[in-house]
């Protein structure tokens, strides 16, 4: 197969093939930047391989960066860009089933290709628009067919995330798994404990945002790959519900935990905390999670006052109602937008009133007392029951003074 025109990301990086063949050597993009141009979609990733040793490449280019030169990576500095250029490679056994025990370079670009995890991943692509198919990627493209490079069992043990990948890309690119494949992960799930939870998440993450989520989620269901997930062993019946819910999209991250918390969970920060720090989520994530939990039980019970939608925030009722409709209980957020555009202020700073205006105003000696009164006012005026101004303020903190 050959392509008429490579995409700007390829042909802005083609000075630094023509400069790898110029002194001798193959080069080629490779991985899934070939595969996303196949199938039509945005390029994020623009990697290179070569048969060229890092010390050659080095002499090859001025300005480069030893970016993982242990395993045959060094990012090309050009105008401004950084390009990644991998020597061909062999890999030795994986005893930790993450990371080769030794690397071989290597001068056939087959045996590089044959290392890689799935053959819609092991196509390359030369300068000249010549895609170079050696495991049938291009066949499993046309078919939506994820299916593993040679025996998957070997490629599993190699690096045992790679089971998440598959799932994952089952989802990202709306593709069914291979049989042979999707038994091999089934049968080597419990080598997912061998990988770093951080690892995990970012492959769970990306299947949660895929183009068909019910695909990736049905995989690590089939597969028990959940048994070895934290905190995830009880979640079969959580998990079981996405996939029968009439539709599964989600806009972010924080929508996908909090559907999860939502099934999984009782309405307890504490357990949402627990849960996300497991899967060493960010504090930032952990925070919106449990602020879209609660605005989502408010969308349910259809309670939601001024007060909530001043403490919890607008992004965590949006996200809120993307979760709602997809369990059935929508609400319109239109109005709920119309609703936080009408209050009087949208935080505290916004208050016509603060701590010094009671105490050189009206003589508040500084301490809990003060923070308590500025609080009773804040939530009057987000109430409406007092309005945004200096005088109106200072006379309802008098009174709460002398009451």
């Amino acid at each position: 197969m050959k392509l008429n025109k490579l995409p700007l990301e390829f042909q802005k990086a083609r000075i630094i093939l023509e400069k790898i063949r110029n002194a001798g050597f193959e080069a080629y993009f490779v991985g899934g930047g070939v595969r996303d141009t196949l199938l039509g979609l945005p390029l994020h990733d623009v990697d290179i391989a070569t048969s060229a040793y890092p010390a050659e490449i080095k002499r090859i280019f001025r300005k480069t960066v030893d970016t993982g030169i242990a395993h045959g990576t060094v990012t090309i500095l050009d105008h401004g860009e950084g390009y990644e250029v991998t020597t061909f490679r062999t890999e030795s056994t994986y005893q930790d089933y993450r990371r080769p025990d030794s690397v071989q370079f290597v001068r056939s670009l087959k045996d590089d290709l044959k290392r890689r995890d799935l053959t819609i991943n092991a196509l390359a692509l030369s300068l000249d628009g010549e895609v170079i198919d050696l495991f049938g990627g291009l066949e499993d493209l046309k078919n939506g067919l994820i299916k593993a490079v040679g025996n998957p069992n070997e490629r599993y043990h190699e690096d045992a995330l790679r089971m998440m990948r598959t799932v994952r890309f089952a989802s990202q690119l709306d593709f069914e798994i291979e049989e042979a494949t999707l038994n091999a992960v089934a049968e080597n799930a419990h080598l997912l404990e061998k990988i770093a939870v951080e690892r995990i998440n970012v492959e769970w993450t990306k299947l949660l945002l895929g183009k068909n989520p019910k695909k990736g989620i049905a995989g690590f269901l089939e597969t028990k790959l959940f048994v070895y997930c934290p905190l995830f062993n009880t979640m079969e019946q959580v998990l079981k519900t996405m996939l029968s819910l009439a539709q599964l999209h989600f806009k972010n991250d924080v929508a996908a935990w909090t559907l999860v918390c939502y099934l999984a969970l009782d309405d307890d920060h504490k357990q949402i905390s627990r849960l996300l720090k497991s899967w060493k989520c960010s504090n930032e994530l952990i925070v919106d999670v449990q602020s879209s939990f609660s605005a989502l039980n408010l969308f349910r019970a259809n309670q939601i006052s001024a007060w909530n939608l001043y403490t919890i925030g607008l992004p965590a009722f949006e996200t809120a109602a993307s979760v709602a409709s997809m369990l059935g209980f929508s609400r319109d957020i239109a109005v709920i937008q119309s609703r936080y555009e009408a209050l009087p202020i949208k935080n505290k700073k916004e208050l016509a009133i603060n701590g010094g205006n009671l105490i050189k105003d009206l003589q508040f000696t500084p301490g809990s007392f003060l923070g308590k009164t500025l609080a009773i006012i804040e939530k009057k005026v987000v109430c409406g029951e007092l309005r945004n101004e200096l005088g109106s303020l200072e006379a309802a903190a008098v009174k709460i003074k002398n009451n």
